[in-house]
């Protein structure tokens, strides 16, 4: 028998504290029952388990996660105040700054960059005492509904990984859905939050414009973007926004008053009105996603619910002008590195960077006009209802080797074949959208539906994803990696 160094065992994983919510890990901590240490290094051993596989994390921050931890457990046993996620292992997406800490983008480029700074998000969930544990894959520069990128490669899907998680925060997604942290940040300019939480079969919540400040960009006046949790119940959801909401005078458009944010969440749904429209107008949508969304209708009804279904006069010109006003945006923020580095990105968001870098002026502000009629649907029904239902996703997780081009075509009866049902809400920025688990396709796939809350009625959107998940409980079925 041949003698050698004994392999380093890897620490057995506690399933059962990796699927445990955040705002309980937190109460379990607070009470002493559970220590930081301990769910953190429960956290390091499942993403150890789970990443050579699935992908999801560029970087992992063991060692100091562990001071993090050690630190944290100092103040519980001295009696210290605390914050509302003392203690809890979350991710960071590779696109968001953190000082000191590698932020790629998923780009060449950008490799080596070393923010001076956090985002403020970042921030904030460090003030609340969350530990940060690692960095989520991105495709480059969050550009595609599937995370790949050139730096970092495919990321997979928990339930198959053979399909895509979705993206940009297709990383945060799996990192979720898989136990390795109870939270994780994502941003969201076209549904980069909302899809993977569909894909992933997780929660996603694409806040209110301006509720979660975001100043990592060159422009403070862009009106598409924002940061947003991915979790696995509708209350750490909430928890996190009560964590990270503004205002913030770095960020021009945040918005004040905060929310008064209680948990848990009232989700009683007597006396509400919620509208349906499974396909927007205008998709052609897969039948068990259908069949899905229909039924987390009926047993929002049974939970108490008048659900309506609506006709909404919005057609396939809503995705092309956000596909154009997401070529600017890449083209304005990024497109500056193109002459160096052109032959060393994703040729796909190439493609979208010159596309943007060609529309003229004055093209580009008639997008707004497609805006305006967009909202001009959209409020009557908004009126009359609480919120608006429809599908997150008119697809069910796709290959890896998939692309964008390859949606988006109309068929011979007008219907549009395309794969986000989300990037629409971006362009009424105002309206809170949130994607919960609706259910899951015959070979095993989650699916999401979307919650549209009213004009800065965040609570509004939360209350009937929180009313839904107590019906229809989905954080007992777990991806079997």
């Amino acid at each position: 028998r041949k003698r050698g160094r004994r392999a380093k065992l890897r620490p057995m994983v506690d399933l059962e504290l990796a699927y445990l919510p955040a705002v309980e890990i937190a109460r379990r901590i607070r009470a002493r029952e559970i220590s930081p240490v301990e769910v953190v290094e429960n956290s390091l051993a499942r993403i150890a388990e789970v990443n050579p596989r699935l992908n999801a994390f560029c970087f992992v921050f063991g060692d100091e996660a562990l001071d993090r931890a050690r630190a944290a457990e100092a103040l519980v046993m001295r009696g210290a105040r605390l914050g509302p996620l003392h203690g809890v292992p979350i991710a960071i997406k590779d696109l968001t700054p953190t000082r000191g800490k590698t932020t790629t983008m998923g780009s060449r480029i950008y490799e080596h960059w070393v923010p001076e700074r956090d985002a403020i998000v970042v921030e904030k969930l460090a003030a609340a005492g969350a530990i940060l544990v690692g960095k989520t894959t991105t495709p480059e520069f969050a550009f595609s509904s599937f995370t790949e990128s050139p730096l970092w490669g495919v990321t997979r899907n928990p339930w198959n990984p053979d399909r895509s998680p979705g993206g940009s925060s297709g990383g945060s997604g799996v990192a979720v859905a898989t136990g390795c942290v109870a939270l994780a940040e994502g941003s969201d300019m076209g549904g980069s939050v909302r899809i993977p939480a569909a894909l992933c079969g997780v929660v996603g919540l694409k806040p209110s414009f301006g509720r979660i400040p975001f100043e990592i960009l060159p422009s403070q006046f862009d009106s598409l973007s924002h940061f947003g949790p991915l979790a696995r119940g509708v209350d750490d959801a909430a928890a996190f926004l009560a964590a990270t909401q503004g205002p913030d005078e770095r960020d021009i458009q945040t918005l004040s008053p905060q929310l008064d944010i209680a948990l848990p969440l009232d989700a009683d749904l007597r006396g509400r009105r919620l509208a349906l429209s499974l396909d927007l107008g205008f998709y052609a949508l897969d039948d068990e996603v259908a069949a899905n969304t229909l039924a987390a209708a009926e047993a929002l009804r049974e939970a108490g619910a008048v659900v309506e279904e609506v006709a909404l006069a919005w057609s396939r010109e809503v995705c092309d002008a956000w596909i154009e006003h997401w070529g600017v945006y890449l083209a304005a923020f990024f497109g500056r590195h193109l002459d160096e580095w052109r032959d060393r990105m994703d040729p796909n968001v190439v493609k979208l960077m010159d596309a943007g870098a060609a529309m003229d002026a004055v093209s580009f502000k008639r997008i707004e006009f497609v805006r305006t009629r967009q909202w001009q649907a959209l409020a009557p029904i908004l009126e009359r209802y609480d919120a608006l239902l429809c599908p997150t996703m008119a697809l069910p997780a796709q290959p890896v080797d998939a692309r964008d081009d390859d949606y988006g075509r109309d068929d011979a009866d007008g219907r549009y074949h395309g794969y986000d049902m989300t990037s629409a809400l971006n362009f009424v920025s105002q309206c809170p959208a949130l994607s919960v688990p609706s259910g899951f396709t015959r070979d095993g796939l989650p699916t999401g539906l979307q919650i549209v809350g009213r004009r800065y009625d965040d609570l509004g959107a939360l209350r009937v994803g929180a009313a839904f998940e107590r019906v229809r409980p989905w954080n007992r079925r777990r991806p079997s990696i």
